[in-house]
Protein backbone atom coordinates (compact mmCIF):
# COMPACT_ATOMS: atom_id res chain seq x y z
CA UNK A 1 0.00 0.00 0.00
CA UNK A 2 1.22 3.46 -0.78
CA UNK A 3 1.21 6.45 1.55
CA UNK A 4 -1.27 6.32 4.44
CA UNK A 5 -3.05 3.00 4.27
CA UNK A 6 -6.83 3.23 4.06
CA UNK A 7 -7.17 0.16 6.30
CA UNK A 8 -5.06 -0.50 9.37
CA UNK A 9 -2.63 -3.40 9.36
CA UNK A 10 -4.39 -4.80 12.48
CA UNK A 11 -7.69 -5.00 10.60
CA UNK A 12 -6.08 -6.53 7.52
CA UNK A 13 -4.52 -9.20 9.73
CA UNK A 14 -7.94 -10.46 10.86
CA UNK A 15 -9.99 -10.08 7.66
CA UNK A 16 -10.65 -13.21 5.60
CA UNK A 17 -12.59 -13.84 2.43
CA UNK A 18 -16.16 -14.79 3.43
CA UNK A 19 -16.46 -17.05 0.37
CA UNK A 20 -13.33 -19.08 1.13
CA UNK A 21 -13.21 -18.93 4.91
CA UNK A 22 -10.30 -19.68 7.20
CA UNK A 23 -6.84 -19.23 5.74
CA UNK A 24 -7.99 -16.98 2.89
CA UNK A 25 -6.36 -13.67 3.70
CA UNK A 26 -7.20 -10.52 1.78
CA UNK A 27 -4.73 -7.86 0.71
CA UNK A 28 -5.17 -4.39 -0.79
CA UNK A 29 -4.72 -3.96 -4.52
CA UNK A 30 -2.47 -1.28 -6.00
CA UNK A 31 -5.20 1.37 -5.81
CA UNK A 32 -6.15 0.68 -2.16
CA UNK A 33 -9.78 0.66 -3.35
CA UNK A 34 -10.34 -3.09 -3.18
CA UNK A 35 -9.21 -6.03 -1.10
CA UNK A 36 -8.26 -9.15 -3.06
CA UNK A 37 -8.63 -12.67 -1.71
CA UNK A 38 -5.36 -14.60 -1.82
CA UNK A 39 -7.19 -17.85 -2.57
CA UNK A 40 -10.07 -17.13 -4.99
CA UNK A 41 -9.18 -13.68 -6.34
CA UNK A 42 -12.52 -12.05 -5.53
CA UNK A 43 -12.19 -8.29 -5.13
CA UNK A 44 -14.03 -6.68 -2.20
CA UNK A 45 -14.64 -2.93 -2.38
CA UNK A 46 -13.41 -0.44 0.21
CA UNK A 47 -15.89 2.41 0.60
CA UNK A 48 -14.93 5.45 2.66
CA UNK A 49 -12.19 3.41 4.31
CA UNK A 50 -14.55 0.55 5.24
CA UNK A 51 -14.10 -2.88 3.66
CA UNK A 52 -17.36 -4.32 2.31
CA UNK A 53 -16.81 -8.02 2.92
CA UNK A 54 -19.99 -9.33 1.28
CA UNK A 55 -19.75 -11.99 -1.41
CA UNK A 56 -22.61 -10.34 -3.34
CA UNK A 57 -20.64 -7.06 -3.44
CA UNK A 58 -17.36 -8.68 -4.56
CA UNK A 59 -16.12 -8.34 -8.12
CA UNK A 60 -15.11 -11.57 -9.85
CA UNK A 61 -11.44 -12.47 -10.14
CA UNK A 62 -9.42 -10.81 -12.89
CA UNK A 63 -7.25 -12.60 -15.45
CA UNK A 64 -4.24 -11.95 -13.18
CA UNK A 65 -6.02 -13.61 -10.24
CA UNK A 66 -8.26 -16.37 -11.60
CA UNK A 67 -10.83 -18.12 -9.44
CA UNK A 68 -9.30 -21.21 -7.82
CA UNK A 69 -11.30 -23.73 -5.87
CA UNK A 70 -10.10 -24.10 -2.25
Amino acid sequence: MRGDPMISRDLLDILICPACGEGAAVHPDESDQTLVCSRCGRRYPVREGIPVMLVDEAAPPTAEAPLRQP
